[in-house]
């Protein structure tokens, strides 16, 4: 009979992996790696999730590996953008095309006459000539396909080329409209032509685990998640969840006692830990999960007091003063509110240097 681990283990076990029980003192690559990845579908939340996890983080720590190409920013993971390790790029990216080439499906009627095996190699011609915008993409692609849905041309170049997005000086590493290069140009060897699934499935239980089947595939939006760890099990050691599911994990991955103290942290935006799981209680509580997205999606940041998240959080930046706003799913002990402030001041002192003053308050709702 497979060992129960309880919620507050799973807890400790997957902050561990997030370097969220710790600051460490790794580089940023090798920290991006750990992670298997950050959610990117703004340029900002990356950097104030490795500050929140790494000891003695600068944002040119972040802008120096995005310039020399070691990091990239390119849709994998449930089709969305990613800061990736240019090498877990490489070898993974050919293993998330089944799950783009699937969502595809969303266009609906607007794909009428897209025929991908004429579209994607003029698109790729395209990139490999020069980086560009997308507008510039699907301006040059209706040039060549008049008949067809502009969006669409567009989406299929996302789901379908393998792109990285072309980093500038901006505060952030991106303008708000980027240029996009051919993965292959960029990085000067093209992805691995051969799905890599099991490789893949280790990587997330390092970085995530231990996790079910149904966790595996919501993080990465693969049907076949559960097949490959099916293929591995020989390789893992399992344990089962207070409600008897099934989890997977390396034999040797960290799993720290459940009385482990947590710091508060504060995650951004899109931060990948809340999205990882299919059960996310091990972060967050069933009856705050509707509280973390927005009606048009966006994910919203969350700050972690014993480990879980226990409210979002928002700044503001008005006349030189930094705010920082708590707002708690539930009233928060002083110890919390204490701790919290502490953390919330230095995070307002890394995000806005500028600022004269910097407040941490708590949202009178």
């Amino acid at each position: 009979m497979a060992d129960i681990l309880s919620v507050q283990a799973l807890n400790r076990a997957t902050l561990a992996r997030q370097l969220l029980l710790a600051r460490e003192r790794v580089p940023v690559a090798e920290a991006v790696g750990r992670l298997f990845g950050m959610q990117a579908q703004e340029p900002r939340p990356p950097f104030l999730g490795l500050w929140s996890r790494l000891a003695g983080f600068e944002a040119s720590d972040l802008h120096a590996a995005l310039q020399d190409r070691t990091l990239v920013r390119a849709t994998m993971m449930r089709a969305t953008l990613h800061l990736m390790t240019a090498p877990d790029y490489l070898a993974f990216r050919t293993s998330m095309q089944p799950m783009l080439t699937a969502a595809m499906r969303v266009l609906g009627a607007r794909a009428k006459g897209l025929d991908l095996e004429e579209v994607v190699p003029a698109a790729r011609s395209l990139v490999e000539e020069r980086p560009l915008t997308f507008n510039e993409v699907r301006a040059l692609l209706q040039e060549r396909f008049p008949d067809v849905n502009d969006r669409a041309l567009g989406y299929a170049v996302r789901m379908c080329v393998p792109l990285v997005m072309v980093p500038s000086e901006d505060r952030w590493g991106f303008p708000r409209s980027a240029r996009f290069a051919s993965a292959e140009g960029w990085l000067g060897s093209a992805p691995s032509p051969e799905a890599a699934d099991d490789d893949l499935m280790l990587r997330y239980l390092a970085a995530y685990g231990p996790a079910s089947a149904a966790d595996a595939q919501t993080w990465s939006g693969l049907r076949a998640a559960g097949e490959a760890l099916e293929r591995l099990r020989p390789r893992l050691v399992v344990f089962a969840d207070d409600k008897g599911r099934e989890l997977f994990d390396l034999p040797d991955a960290p799993r720290p006692g459940e009385d482990v103290p947590a710091p508060a942290r504060f995650l951004p935006e899109f931060d990948s830990l809340v999205l990882a799981h299919a059960d996310r209680r091990r972060i967050i509580a069933d009856a705050h999960r509707p509280s973390l997205t927005t009606k048009n999606l966006r994910v919203r940041a969350v700050f972690l007091w014993g480990g879980f998240a226990r409210g979002i959080w928002e700044t503001e930046y008005k006349r030189k003063v930094a705010t920082l706003r708590l707002r708690p799913f539930e009233p928060l002990p002083r110890a919390a509110l204490d701790e919290l402030t502490a953390e919330g001041e230095a995070l307002l002192r890394f995000a806005e240097p500028e600022a004269k003053e910097t407040v941490v308050t708590v949202a009178e709702d």
